[in-house]
């Protein structure tokens, strides 16, 4: 008889477990900490679409949607794709379920590319994100990029660094697009392969394009802000001038204009020095006026971004923040008289608001106290003869300077939290 497969998990996908999964946890928490603190509710999309909200929210010719998308057909022949990002699902719901004005949400979610993996960076990978939907006020952009550096901040990461650049609008981009247009056919051959024949069906991405060629070609590729509207120049201004008023840095970088076909006005990106100069982008975003509309719903301004948490990991790795926590057990119970001991006491101190465990298979006092460090717990909380016969426990520190002691089993749940210094918790 033939063994079974061994099955693993698909490239370019990947398992967190314990303790990694700790910090997968603190992070999310930040996050959700910083976006509630501003309004912001979360919001829980399908991970699959009717293609149609990709390939008009993202872009019909963006790489994403023509390379990376995985798509498919479902048993009822419906053409659906799992999503590659998370501002269209949102702008879809929000057509869907027309909620109030502003409507502030964020999000933390799977997003799937097929792509080459690469450091930080998985064929299922993972985004928090957040989306400001029926404000153009510029106020509102600069709430948006400060709470991503509010976020980081929180993590403990420094050294992100920040480009803001402007997409103008419907208005002015037209006439910058064309004037791109002209200088890229003055030096096609110099661009990279794909855009040699490309260029002129969106010049633009060719400012995206972070190949060599492409990249020395444009050097001195006209800026679109030195081409924008009024309205658009005035709209930048205000973003820029806010973000000094707040002390938040930033440089200008005339080639921010995003892989997305929905963007106008303000883009920025946010990119982790700490990881090098390759590959090193630790989330961006900005401004969609034309989303919402574009998927069949009213005129809505909008602005958000999307941040790859793997990438986050990286950068913290780097900068040692955020360092890989332990299991955070307040107490192990260790019980030789049964098992039933170990049962009521943990179920007492969890009851207690305390993280508890315990092993099980009556194992000998060595063995569980060894789970016991390994557990990463505070404190080891034993229930012997001695300890059972007087109605008593005995506490062992495992971290810290504490002295072993017996306590009443009545009062084991705040001899745990003064040993292990704990707040109460509800």
């Amino acid at each position: 008889m033939s063994s079974p497969p061994r099955f693993q998990a698909p490239t370019g996908t990947l398992d967190v477990l314990p303790p990694a999964s700790a910090r997968w946890e603190q992070l999310l928490a930040a996050f959700a900490t910083t976006a509630g603190r501003a309004g912001y509710g979360l919001v829980i999309n399908p991970m699959f679409e009717d293609i149609g909200v990709f390939l008009r929210g993202i872009g019909e010719g963006s790489e994403v949607v023509t390379k990376e998308m995985y798509e498919f057909r479902d048993k009822g022949d419906r053409h659906m794709a799992l999503r590659p990002e998370g501002t269209a699902s949102v702008a879809r719901a929000f057509i869907q379920h027309r909620p109030g004005l502003p409507f502030k949400a964020w999000y933390a979610t799977p997003a799937f590319r097929y792509e080459r993996p690469q450091a930080g960076r998985y064929r299922q990978h993972h985004q928090l994100g957040l989306e400001a939907f029926g404000v153009e006020d510029p106020e509102v952009d600069i709430e948006v990029i400060s709470l991503a550096v509010e976020f980081y901040r929180a993590l403990g990461l420094s050294r992100i660094s920040l480009k803001v650049n402007s997409m103008g609008d419907e208005t002015c981009r037209p006439a910058y697009v064309e004037l791109l247009r002209v200088y890229l056919s003055q030096r096609a051959d110099r661009l990279c392969d794909e855009h040699r024949t490309k260029f002129e069906l969106n010049p633009l991405r060719v400012l995206d394009c972070k190949r060599e060629e492409c990249k020395s070609a444009t050097e001195e590729a006209p800026a679109l802000t030195a081409h924008l509207c009024e309205p658009c120049r005035i709209h930048h201004s205000a973003v820029l001038s806010g973000l000094d008023d707040l002390g938040v840095g930033y440089s200008p970088e005339f080639r921010l204009v995003r892989g997305f076909d929905y963007y106008t006005r303000t883009t920025f990106e946010f990119a982790a020095e700490a990881l090098g100069t390759a590959q090193n982008a630790a989330g961006g975003g900005g401004r969609y006026d034309g989303l919402v509309e574009s998927l069949g719903g009213p005129a809505t301004p909008g602005i958000g971004f999307g941040l790859g948490i793997e990438r986050l990991l990286l950068a913290c790795d780097a900068e040692g923040a955020m360092s890989e926590s332990t299991s955070g057990l307040d107490a192990f119970v260790i019980d030789v008289v049964g098992g039933r001991s170990a049962t009521l006491i943990t179920h007492e101190l969890r009851a207690a608001g305390l993280r508890v465990d315990r092993a099980f298979d009556g194992r000998s006092m060595k063995s569980q106290m060894k789970a016991a460090d390994r557990s990463g717990a505070a404190v080891a909380v034993i229930i012997g003869e001695e300890e059972a016969a007087a109605g008593v426990a005995t506490l062992r520190p495992l971290r810290g300077e504490h002295e072993q002691v017996k306590v009443p089993r009545a009062e084991v749940a705040e001899a745990v939290r003064r040993m292990g210094r704990v707040e109460a918790r509800p």
